[in-house]
């Protein structure tokens, strides 16, 4: 059966005093929307309810899942009315509607799978959880299977209060059911609102018969206010730390490493202390990633050994036991297998050759102030410390550059280029300048 996504993203989120849209704010370098967005990868529609920000809520989403459909809801009118706007969406669609909540960002795929499944034996079906502190959460009030009725703490009782079982927000039903029940809810209510939740009653007038299944209430984690935030990115962290290590990489200060939510590392890979993550990172089996690093945008290949204190910035690709050492950047660039690339560097827009060397202090001058250039770096070339390469240049394979060289035209292979500028020694000057020097401060 096919499935719709309908994700409700309309709310400004004022507890995050914010002028962004709090479905954008991030989590592992990610929108919270983006997170529920991947949660129903594969839905036949995805439909996202906007209203605050609207126009950078739908360029997200768009960036996402440019098939993605962005409905507005002008008016914050409730949870019911926010669903109603996806009307026009779901025109033609013959299937189940899953309502997720863009600022409930761990829901997972296995878990909508669930809600699917038991959609075959009841017309709507809950999702909820069994909460360690219910707190002010709805109590869903169950009876032989069947959910007889949603209560919110407000209007519990004590013995309502005592269950354990609270809502979540997130349900399934059938798409054409689900708008034709939410056609009779009225917003009869002190707040004035429309609630998605008054359709369980309603079907039960119908005859319709509705359950609840529960998920683990880490799932169910919402985000309101910049502490909200932070528990979820905490949250994240520890998921993914534990994943990693239970996938064969190690992690020898796991509370220290920060992964994105795109992160993908082998087998047999170490972390050390410290490292960052940011989006598109690939490391390969075995490679090294040492303190203090930072990488986003770049795939290590098996065997590499990154830092420490090393940035890859995007485009990095460094190659099969290639080495990137202590305070070297790295951007838009190859290094390939066995090169070395170990101090105080920059590397951007380049090309480095096989088992090449580039010693310290060495920079590709790519920028002319318009426009970028590039440098290329033949195989076993051996690159002076503190040569500046202007680019575009080329240095061919097995060619040098002496020391403290600025190199502006071409290496051929195997050459020796020197860029340095004739030394000239002054007998004795540097003593009558200190000299001079001294005096001057005494006076």
């Amino acid at each position: 059966m096919s499935t719709a996504l309908i994700i409700l993203a309309a709310g400004k989120g004022t507890r995050m005093r914010s002028d962004r849209p709090k479905v954008l704010h991030e989590v592992a370098h990610a929108p919270l929307l983006h997170h529920a967005m991947r949660t129903g990868a594969g839905a036949a529609r995805t439909i996202v309810v906007a209203g605050y920000g609207a126009d950078t809520v739908e360029k997200s989403a768009h960036a996402l899942d440019p098939m993605a459909r962005v409905v507005i809801q002008a008016d914050q009118l409730g949870t019911g009315h926010a669903v109603q706007q996806a009307a026009p969406a779901l025109e033609g669609f013959e299937g189940d509607a899953i309502v997720l909540y863009a600022d409930v960002p761990f829901i997972r795929a296995e878990t909508l799978g669930r809600l699917t499944e038991a959609r075959g034996k009841a017309d709507i079906v809950i999702l909820g959880f069994e909460a360690a502190d219910p707190a002010r959460y709805g109590r869903l009030v169950m009876k032989d299977g069947q959910l007889e009725r949603i209560v919110e703490w407000k209007d519990a009782t004590e013995e309502e209060r005592a269950i354990t079982f609270c809502n979540s927000g997130v349900l399934a039903a059938d798409a054409a059911l689900l708008l034709d029940l939410l056609s009779e809810v009225t917003n009869d209510n002190a707040q004035g609102e429309y609630y998605l939740t008054d359709i369980v009653e309603i079907a039960h007038t119908r005859g319709l018969s509705v359950t609840a299944i529960a998920c683990n209430e880490a799932e169910t984690l919402g985000v309101n206010s910049r502490a909200d935030l932070a528990a979820a990115e905490a949250a994240f962290q520890m998921q993914a730390r534990a994943a990693h290590m239970e996938n064969g990489v190690t992690l020898t200060a796991p509370e220290t490493v920060f992964f994105a939510h795109d992160t993908v590392i082998g087998p047999d890979t170490l972390i050390e202390p410290n490292v960052v993550f940011g989006p598109d990172v690939t490391v390969e089996n075995g490679a090294t990633i040492r303190a203090f690093s930072h990488l986003e945008g770049a795939h290590i290949s098996e065997g590499a050994i990154i830092g420490p204190y090393a940035r890859l910035r995007p485009g990095a690709e460094i190659g099969p036991n290639a080495k990137i050492g202590n305070f070297v950047e790295i951007k838009k660039a190859q290094v390939h297998q066995g090169a070395k690339v170990n101090h105080l560097t920059y590397i951007g827009d380049a090309t480095v050759g096989e088992d090449a060397n580039i010693g310290a202090g060495t920079v590709t001058c790519n920028y002319d102030g318009v426009s970028k250039h590039r440098t290329e770096i033949g195989a076993r070339a051996f690159i002076g410390s503190d040569t500046m390469l202007v680019a575009p240049v080329r240095i061919g394979d097995e060619a040098m550059t002496a020391s403290g060289s600025v190199i502006t035209s071409d290496v051929p292979d195997g050459d020796l280029a020197l860029g340095r500028a004739q030394q000239t020694n002054k007998p004795g000057l540097a003593r009558k300048l200190f000299a001079r020097l001294r005096a001057a401060k005494k006076e």
